[in-house]
């Protein structure tokens, strides 16, 4: 398995060749030169294996380089019920007969992000290990992925991180998760601004390729292929756990920002899971939801992203949604590189009415939108019905879900985080505060490290090059 870029300027690399350096050279992303197929046999082989055993072998195909047992032993090291709470790792929580939700958020920050994170610091320390080599990884996170990062990081040898995120605009708990973190490997830059600055920032780091190798700069944002490859795996876990026959379809509905998850579940149905629909939620920020109904993809400024009660997607340009506009145009890299001219000048474009436009009907996505009250709607809800505590995130994915309903096909909500991790909507919600995990009590009294900066991609690489020269 080669990986090559949506925008065409690279030549195929391995696994372990694009593993450690986020954006393509040529500022695209990097994708497998094609998806393996999964047969009806691979299908009922898998479809009673623990978490660890499935893993393998949906990774084992997308990191060939990796030998076999030197991956078995990273997965035996992430996937642990330590680290996320039970043997299951994902498990099934069935509110009523076909509707379900895929608890994705047992791991050590509590948010989705950890079960593709703690892999990927494994498979860097792994990677880097081999070559005595040092990464610096920076990251852009609107809430979750930074907490993430830092957690699967922290203490691991031969890597620092550094992590931008919107000053003030994260909840109080996701703030305090990463900001009191002290390792001397862990650095935190919060840009006055909003997440879209922050991510603009690291590509533009990423884009000046002296400074990126001379730095060795790399990245554990959503467009690290890694992080997509392992969330492919829960979609099957998820699927197993809901069916009963390889031949039952069911829908995915997917809280979705940077287009990282769901486009892990594009993914696999590419493979050949059998998913009906994939259900994109969004909330205010609604550049996805607009796209799959109009065909308009139209990022919005800084100014017109709005601060909203689900932060974690308060985004407007959606960095994965490259790869998935890369297989609509039938994997023609000029027609991205055309594209994608136009959205880094800050433009829109607009399939509709074209070929691309008919075809996109084929993948299975549909779409919906959320905003503040129909989130408090839903948290009380699902908690008076079910007695179920959700966050906000999977609130804006549960109420896009139910819309998009159909009879005889079950309906898989994805957790996005912990409802600890939004404690004042909860609390606004359902009059009660969400109980915390142990360990977890005074986080927002701990004492915080972190800078605060402008929305300055010089002033940032100049406070890397001193704390990477200080070390």
């Amino acid at each position: 398995m080669r990986y090559i870029s949506t925008r065409g300027g690279m030549p195929p690399k391995t696994f372990t060749e694009i593993l450690l350096s986020g954006l393509a050279p040529d500022g695209g992303l990097a994708v497998p030169e094609s998806y393996p197929r999964v047969s009806p046999a691979d299908m009922e082989a898998w479809r009673h294996l623990d978490y660890q055993a499935l893993a393998f072998q949906i990774l084992s195909r997308f990191m060939e380089d990796i030998p076999a047992d030197d991956l078995h032993r990273i997965i035996a090291r992430t996937y642990t019920t330590e680290a996320f709470g039970s043997p299951d790792i994902t498990p099934v929580r069935t509110l009523e007969p076909g509707l379900h939700i895929l608890c994705l958020s047992n791991g050590p920050t509590l948010a989705f992000k950890d079960i593709a994170m703690q892999l990927l610091g494994n498979l860097f320390e792994y990677t880097l290990a081999k070559t005595n080599d040092e990464l610096n990884i920076l990251g852009a996170t609107s809430g979750d992925t930074g907490s993430s990062a830092e957690y699967a990081m922290r203490g691991k040898r031969g890597i620092r991180v550094f992590m931008l995120s919107p000053l003030g605009k994260m909840s109080r708990f996701q703030t305090a998760q990463m900001f009191s973190l002290l390792d001397d490997n862990i650095f935190n830059i919060a840009i006055r601004g909003v997440f879209d600055d922050c991510q603009d920032i690291v590509k533009a780091v990423s884009n000046d390729r002296d400074f990126k190798q001379q730095y060795q700069i790399g990245t554990v944002n959503s467009i690290n292929w890694a992080r997509i490859a392992a969330q492919i795996v829960y979609y099957f876990k998820g699927y197993f756990a809901v069916t009963q026959s390889n031949d039952q379809q069911v829908s995915f509905s997917v809280p979705s920002g940077n287009f990282g998850n769901i486009f892990a579940g594009h993914v696999a149905r590419m493979m050949g899971l059998p998913i009906k629909h994939l259900i994109l939620a969004t909330n205010e920020n609604d550049v996805l939801d607009e796209f799959f109904r109009t065909g308009l993809y139209r990022p919005r400024t800084t100014a017109e992203t709005h601060h909203t009660s689900s932060p974690s997607m308060d985004i407007s340009k959606a960095s994965n949604f490259e790869r998935f506009i890369f297989d609509l145009t039938e994997r023609d890299a000029t027609r991205v590189r055309e594209l994608w001219r136009s959205v880094d000048k800050g433009n829109a474009f607009d399939l509709f009415g074209t070929a691309l436009w008919i075809k996109a009907k084929d993948f299975g996505f549909v779409s919906g939108a959320s905003n503040h009250a129909s989130r408090i709607e839903t948290i009380r809800n699902l908690y008076q019905e079910y007695k179920v505590l959700v966050d906000t995130h999977t609130a804006d994915g549960v109420k896009v879900g139910l819309e998009h309903r159909e009879p005889g096909i079950p309906l898989i909500c994805m957790e996005t985080a912990l409802p600890a991790k939004f404690a004042e909507t909860i609390q606004e919600a359902v009059g009660i505060e969400p109980s915390r995990p142990a360990g977890f009590e005074n986080l927002e009294s701990l004492p915080q490290r972190f800078e605060i900066m402008d929305k300055d991609a010089n002033a940032v690489k100049t406070f890397l090059v001193q704390k990477i020269k200080h070390h």
